[in-house]
């Protein structure tokens, strides 16, 4: 991996930008600079065949000064270590800009789960969980679900480990759960819900008006689909082009997003949504909408795309889908990007208010996990977008002086430093 490309390096260069501007000092930088843990696994499962399987997997606890960490599970076949320290260094960023007290990590298994069986894919479960196991806790480290992984992988997880500890009932060891095992409502759009949320706020300060504004949506899978349901019914806004692995579509005109998600889930890709036509991903990207949202893999904006980059908000749904060259571009260029680490928030807020439900045994309406998502969304958009303001900078800085300022009070305050 060329280190133009490599995520772990591209974090740490977001970093460094921050901490020069906050002034952090020296020893204080490089702590930040790495995960405090990471544990590497090595997993034996049996195949439906009668053959063992062996998978690779890691957990990285990047920091945990401001409580537990917290951050996903991907089952993905390019999984690499760097790629997990980057998401849970982001996840550590995360949980500070929206101020829950949490602390990040991430989890990752190299598989290609879609060729894999259930009976398969709970026993590689099962067996992550055995070994990462002595590593969780309710306070102390927090997975839940991501890129291919479930709600039921999750119910697996904290079965496996419910098992270890004697039987002992813990729903609060992981989030993204199945409701009748402790899981919350309003958890399943809540990272889509949270980045609209943003961008209403970002349209208003900007006196950019959202009924009637187009979008376009680069990745379709969960957090796309309900990025098009939401920015259509909250929003008012007009879905005109989505795409997937698979290819894009595009109707200028606009496409109803719940028969667009429907036709989604009944045939597997975006492509043949009746009255629109096929369109790149590189393309969709570069549309003149009102708002963007990556919302797929890592590095599709970069230093030779953006100065293309023409919509008026781009909201970064996916996890580091534009690198730092195209940062600077794009805010040169007047493009109004919500980085990662905020627009998509809204997931890891949910399970904080998944495990708070847990740890009361008192479980919330659907209103008021929304409600209090909207609060909790706002307040930070508010927090940062005043911050770029006061700093002549872009967003993406303005969130990590934000976040890495309270991480490294914390820091301080314990004596680590």
């Amino acid at each position: 991996m060329a280190p133009a490309d490599n995520p772990f390096q591209i974090a740490q260069r977001q970093l460094d930008a921050a901490a020069e501007r906050l002034g952090l000092d020296a020893a204080l930088h490089e702590l930040l600079r790495w995960p405090l843990r990471e544990l590497h696994v090595t997993l034996p499962v049996k195949m439906d065949d009668g053959r063992t399987q062996v998978f690779h997997g890691f957990r990285v606890q990047y920091n945990d000064a401001r409580g537990p960490c917290k951050g996903g599970i991907r089952y993905h076949p390019d999984e690499t270590i760097d790629t997990v320290r980057a998401l849970a260094a982001w996840m550590t960023w995360k949980t500070a800009v929206s101020d829950i007290p949490l602390g990040g990590g991430k989890g990752g298994v190299i598989c290609n789960p879609k060729a894999m069986s259930q009976g398969e894919l709970e026993r590689l479960s099962r067996a992550y969980v055995r070994q990462v196991g002595r590593l969780l806790g309710d306070d102390m480290d927090v997975p839940a679900p991501d890129v291919y992984t479930t709600p039921q992988i999750m119910a697996w997880m904290m079965d496996e480990y419910e098992f270890m500890h004697g039987g002992r009932h813990r729903p609060g060891v992981i989030t993204g759960k199945p409701i009748p095992v402790g899981g919350s409502l309003g958890r399943a759009d809540a990272t889509a819900r949270g980045g609209c949320c943003i961008v209403r706020e970002a349209a208003a300060a900007l006196g950019i008006q959202t009924e009637g504004a187009t979008v376009a949506i680069q990745g379709f899978g969960n957090a796309g689909q309900y990025a098009a349901l939401l920015a259509e019914q909250l929003l008012g806004c007009s879905v005109l082009a989505v795409s997937d692995t698979s290819g894009g579509i595009i109707n200028r005109e606009g496409m109803p997003a719940e028969a667009l998600v429907k036709h989604k889930l009944d045939t597997g890709a975006v492509a043949g949504f009746p009255g629109s036509e096929p369109i790149s991903n590189e393309a969709l990207l570069e549309l003149p909408v009102d708002v963007l949202f990556p919302a797929a893999l890592e590095n599709v904006i970069t230093g030779g795309n953006a100065p293309k980059i023409k919509a008026r908000i781009s909201c970064e749904l996916a996890n580091g889908p534009q690198t730092p060259e195209a940062d600077e571009i794009l805010h040169r260029n007047g493009v109004f990007f919500i980085p990662d680490f905020l627009a998509n928030a809204g997931g890891v807020v949910a399970s904080y208010f998944e495990m708070v439900q847990n740890l009361s045994s008192y479980y919330w309406s659907a209103d008021r996990a929304n409600e209090e998502l909207d609060g909790k969304m706002t307040r930070a958009f508010h927090e940062v977008y005043e911050c770029a303001r006061a700093e002549d900078t872009h967003m993406r800085m303005a969130a990590y002086m934000v976040a890495v300022q309270r991480v490294a009070e914390a820091v301080q305050l314990r004596g680590w430093v």
